[in-house]
């Protein structure tokens, strides 16, 4: 509500800068018009004409999207290696693939969860074009970051894409007891996994991950990237739609 309200003081300052004119146009034509006057005829015109300020709506809602896309786009390429190159960070699919699309998730995501599936088979529906590279972000709950430090650390040994899926998952509280379970259900050594949780090696790779989304704006999850596009939410139509151009 406060957006839209927002957008309709400014289509209404726009319209209330139509007395200046006025008056110009006024002074040439030797009449005299006040300024109340001329307001209250522009607000005549938005009584009997209200399309029009949805019209004005629209127009601002389309540069504002516009402007985001090309924010957007901008961190993207000043990012690109870090977002697309990382060397610590986890992946599916062939590392020389046409494609590349990289997920920003949260193990306590729902919308993540749904997705799970539609990504995990990325790689394989493109009989090998694509790449799908993992970015932690756990912002949603404490229990949020603990199943990420899992995850990476369950990497360590060669495990992060089954206890990836294993936690996407899961429908429980990712307590202590249910995370070792999870890792174990995955054949990840539980003793190991919380050893390495607790390593600089997995500090860092979390960390990184979200200095990375700080800088790239991303604020929610799913946030997906395909070349200098960013797919907020879990849209995985427009993620497809984005491969399939690039594959073209």
């Amino acid at each position: 509500m406060m957006q839209k309200l927002t957008g309709l003081s400014l289509a209404f300052s726009a319209l209330l800068l139509l007395p200046a004119c006025a008056d110009e146009a006024a002074s040439a034509s030797t009449q005299s018009v006040s300024r109340a006057e001329v307001e209250d005829i522009v607000r005549d015109y938005i009584l009997e004409n209200p399309e029009i300020i949805e019209e004005a709506l629209l127009i601002l809602d389309a540069r504002q999207k516009a402007e985001e896309d090309r924010l957007a786009r901008a961190a993207i390429a000043d990012n690109h290696d870090a977002l697309y190159n990382h060397a610590s960070d986890y992946s599916i699919g062939p590392d020389d693939a046409e494609v590349t699309v990289v997920e920003f998730f949260d193990y306590r995501c729902g919308y993540c969860k749904r997705s799970v599936d539609y990504v995990a088979a990325l790689p394989a529906n493109y009989e090998g074009k694509v790449r799908v590279v993992f970015k932690d972000l756990p912002i949603l709950s404490p229990e949020s970051r603990v199943a990420a430090r899992a995850a990476i650390a369950a990497g360590l040994q060669g495990k992060y894409f089954e206890m990836h899926v294993a936690l996407m998952e899961s429908r429980g509280n990712f307590t202590n007891a249910e995370i070792n379970m999870i890792a174990q259900s995955v054949g990840v050594d539980v003793e190991q996994m919380r050893e390495d949780m607790e390593t600089d090696a997995v500090n860092d790779h979390l960390a990184e991950s979200l200095d990375l989304a700080r800088r790239l704006g991303v604020s929610g999850t799913p946030a997906f990237y395909v070349g200098d596009t960013k797919v907020p939410g879990a849209n995985t139509p427009a993620v497809t739609r984005l491969i399939e151009e690039q594959l073209d």
